[in-house]
């Protein structure tokens, strides 16, 4: 597994950290570049024009690369990098997994609510449960998690769910198979590992009851 939280993909390009000198799947990596004035700036997209510098989605790897300035030397000249780098990728990465969210609400392809999640659960309709990580532990395991790798990510608040329903707070979330499942999965894999829960969102240490017994 990576460092991001992500499992390997053979046909998932390759990209050495310059924190650990590990290649990896850049689905498992924080993209970076440099700005017109010398300074690093996180591409979270993968869409900036120029040489990427690629960072594992951990916050160990990024205060490595900040303390030490690893990106000099990577990009073998004098590089700025911002204060606060790690927390600064969070937030970026923060707003992205939100953003993916919301847009598998509007497409159909994600629900909130105990019932609707439970009931997509139930008729197999749900590939990934998503908890939130400040919800009641006894609340979140009357639900199961979907089997697999993918099947359940828990690095998001009650808020940050909530945002990307339109609401204030959620505790319960849940996705259909499809496109825009796997781009909320693998902006979440990153997001764990920001977080330190790398390995943490791949099926269920709090989802430990069936539904059908809920």
């Amino acid at each position: 597994m990576t460092r991001g939280g992500r499992e390997k993909d053979r046909d998932d390009p390759e990209r050495k950290c310059i924190a650990t000198g590990e290649s990896q799947p850049k689905a498992g990596l924080i993209r970076f570049c440099l700005g017109p004035d010398g300074q690093i700036v996180p591409d979270v997209l993968g869409k900036l024009p120029g040489r990427g510098l690629y960072v594992s989605a951990d916050r160990a790897a990024l205060d490595k690369v900040a303390k030490k300035n690893l990106f000099s030397r990577a990009a073998r000249q004098p590089v700025k990098v911002p204060e606060g780098l790690a927390d600064l990728v969070e937030t970026l990465v923060l707003q992205r997994t939100i953003e993916m969210l919301s847009m598998a609400r509007k497409a159909g392809d994600a629900v909130t609510g105990y019932e609707k999640v439970k009931d997509w659960l139930v008729k197999g309709t749900a590939a990934t449960l998503i908890q939130a990580s400040d919800g009641s532990e006894r609340g979140k395991t009357k639900l199961h998690a979907p089997e697999g790798e993918k099947g359940f990510i828990g690095c998001l608040s009650a808020g940050e769910i909530g945002l990307a329903f339109g609401r204030e707070r959620a505790i319960h979330a849940a996705l259909a198979a499809g496109g825009l499942r796997s781009r909320v999965v693998e902006e979440a894999a990153k997001l764990a590992g920001l977080r330190g829960q790398a390995g943490g969102d791949d099926g269920g240490e709090t989802a430990m009851k069936d539904t059908k017994n809920a």
